[in-house]
């Protein structure tokens, strides 16, 4: 009775830890580039990241099978419905660690994911236009189905025809800007985010450095455009760091991870640009954040199996 009640509080927004673990993996594949690693550390945390994923994914069947009520409910809910696109990401995420490990596993992650991402993107995108929310529902998890969006060009541009990378992009990319006046118009204007979404504040990176790393891939090289999404996440970036002290209160919640995954999006689009560049101040940015972000992941495994341990995590919401 005890394991269903856990199940049936299983959160849709537990699948941020795969995005965090793969997306550190692909951040430490570009160390093995630019300073010669071994592959020993990435491939550990890609695997690690596949087991999670296995686990999570059976957990939620598990719940749809037990409570499909409430993963109705869930659809339909204004924040929680925007955290389902992080199963199709994760895909996408696999697909784009196994680009340099094997072509064909990325080849057909990515068709699965593209296919479940575009479902999400417009059965999401149709619950929006459909239901009435109010403007303090809006935060930065809503910027989730775009990033996707604009991800899937970062290993489709090899698997299939360019068009399809550029009609992907194109949707993430809109939506991103729409979303994002919304969002500071909403955090201006309103009352601030509660304390368990404050760590979300961190996907406002994840837009334009995962839009530079795609349109990068797009146009085979780094222009003035490509300069432009650049510039902004580091300086999202730098503008969160300049945040740590409201950061450093907040008590553990799953929305931790939100630190993870935009961090690694920020150190492999400086190591990018470090790679076509050659300007050591950028692989000094690499370096930097790769080594923040490592830290960041120690700190926030431990955090959440020590959280899993004390049965603190799967717990009714208050």
């Amino acid at each position: 009775m005890q394991k269903n009640l856990r199940i049936k509080n299983f959160p849709i927004s537990f699948f941020s830890i795969v995005m965090g673990l793969t997306g550190f993996s692909i951040s430490l594949q570009k160390g093995i580039e630019i300073l010669h690693l071994s592959s020993i550390l990435p491939n550990f945390f890609l695997y690690f990241a596949i087991s999670v994923f296995f686990v999570l994914t059976i957990s939620y069947i598990r719940k749809i099978c037990l409570f499909p009520s409430l993963i109705k409910a869930e659809f339909f809910h204004p924040i929680k419905i925007n955290f389902f696109p992080t199963f199709s990401i994760s895909i996408l995420l696999f697909s784009v660690a196994f680009l340099n490990i094997n072509l064909t596993i990325s080849k057909y992650l990515c068709l699965v994911g593209m296919i479940l991402h575009l479902i999400f993107s417009i059965f999401i995108i149709s619950i929006w236009i459909q239901h009435k929310f109010a403007i303090t529902h809006m935060n930065p998890s809503w910027f989730i189905p775009a990033v996707g969006n604009i991800l899937i060009p970062v290993t489709a541009v090899t698997h299939f025809p360019l068009e399809i990378s550029y009609f992907f992009f194109s949707v993430g990319f809109f939506f991103w800007g729409i979303l994002l006046v919304v969002f500071f118009y909403r955090i201006f204007f309103h009352e601030p985010l509660a304390e368990k979404l404050l760590p979300t504040l961190f996907i406002l990176i994840a837009p334009p450095s995962i839009g530079f790393i795609a349109y990068f891939k797009l146009s085979a090289e780094v222009n003035d455009f490509g300069k432009i999404l650049y510039y902004f996440a580091l300086f999202l970036t730098i503008l969160m760091f300049s945040q740590i002290k409201m950061f450093t209160k907040i008590k553990y919640y799953l929305s931790w991870w939100a630190y993870s995954f935009p961090l690694a999006a920020i150190s492999i689009a400086s190591a990018l640009m470090y790679h076509t560049s050659k300007a050591y101040i950028f692989k000094s940015i690499y370096l930097t954040l790769l080594l923040i972000l490592t830290i960041v992941i120690a700190i926030l495994i431990i955090k959440t199996l020590t959280y899993i341990r004390n049965k603190k995590i799967c717990i009714e919401e208050e």
